[in-house]
């Protein structure tokens, strides 16, 4: 084969919406590139946005655990630690798992959709039964983790499921799919609490109230890239919903994130760099909802990107606070 048949192979085993000089393509066979692809293994900012929750979680249980009050709490911060690499690994793969599930269940919409049809499924790369078994081994890694954990926290991972397996079907039957991705990718806002304490309370129920919200917000700003595709294919999303009202749409559900982690902070007790970190990270939403412009695809998808860092900085201050 030449060179530039080589080359062109190598491009059409790549997908559109993903960066072409990811790690993915320097070092996995190209055997593997498909199952790279369907896992999101070259856009990491989705098991990012996935174990923020959980991170936070952990460092608000932390902060209540650490304290005189709570002689009795068996937590560390070498324990902590743990469990933040739980969480990263159990985002990793879960999140695997359900983009790969989502595409198995969307195959036929996103072969119509100019941003998706290059994905496995849809190009054929991949066949139905082998993106199965891969669900099924990330699945089983997700459980492998999650058996690391006390069994309360372990019956909720596992409740969570129903709400992952729902999520792909919810475009077809609801105008929000947003809450329902929300629900799924906020659920860690509850793990992480119980992992330390082996119940839940009031702080985490409302930290996965405003996660939630948070969630529908960036996702909101995700969806608008697709918006014209999804109305000639029949899929339903918030953008749609929304449309030249997303700014003010967005003021509320980030005002939402921001009153319901407020809420927690005071009920946990959290010391001031929490507060901090909180101000800072809504300061950055604030600057995406005055920026966005919903008919810029491009921008649309930096603005959902920077959500990562709203998460870094949530959890940065609640881990400060720990130690103030």
């Amino acid at each position: 084969m030449s060179r530039r048949s080589n080359k062109s192979a190598e491009i059409n085993a790549r997908v559109a919406d993903a960066p072409s000089g990811n790690w993915v393509y320097r070092v996995l066979p190209r055997g593997l590139w498909p199952h790279a692809q369907l896992a999101r293994w070259d856009r990491p900012i989705g098991w990012q946005l996935l174990m923020w929750p959980c991170f936070w979680s952990a460092a608000l249980a932390a902060n209540l655990a650490s304290s005189p009050a709570n002689i009795d709490t068996v937590w560390s911060p070498t324990l902590m630690l743990w469990h933040l690499f739980l969480f990263m690994a159990g985002a990793i793969a879960m999140r695997g798992a359900g983009c790969t599930w989502n595409d198995l269940v969307d195959y036929r919409i996103d072969a119509k959709v100019a941003r998706t049809r290059s994905r496995p499924l849809p190009s054929r790369r991949i066949s139905r039964p082998a993106a199965m078994a891969f669900v099924a081994v990330q699945a089983l890694v997700g459980l492998l983790v999650l058996n690391q954990f006390n069994w309360f926290t372990i019956l909720l991972g596992i409740a969570s499921l129903a709400v992952v397996v729902i999520y792909p079907f919810a475009k077809r039957f609801t105008d929000w799919p947003q809450f329902f991705l929300g629900l799924a990718f906020s659920w860690g806002a509850l793990m992480g609490w119980a992992a330390v304490f082996g119940k839940l309370s009031w702080p985490p129920v409302l930290l996965y109230i405003g996660a939630i919200a948070w969630t529908i917000g960036y996702d909101t700003i995700y969806a608008h890239q697709d918006k014209e595709d999804d109305a000639l294919v029949g899929v339903r999303s918030t953008a749609r919903l929304f449309g030249p009202n997303t700014k003010a749409w967005l003021i509320l559900f980030y005002g939402v994130f921001a009153a319901m982690a407020l809420a927690a902070f005071w009920l946990t007790g959290v010391t001031w760099p929490a507060y901090a970190g909180l101000v800072v990270a809504v300061a950055m939403l604030g600057w995406q909802i005055r920026v966005i412009d919903i008919d810029d695809a491009d921008q649309c998808l930096a603005l959902f990107k920077a959500n990562s860092r709203v998460g870094l900085i949530v959890f940065l201050g609640l881990i400060a606070a720990v130690w103030a």
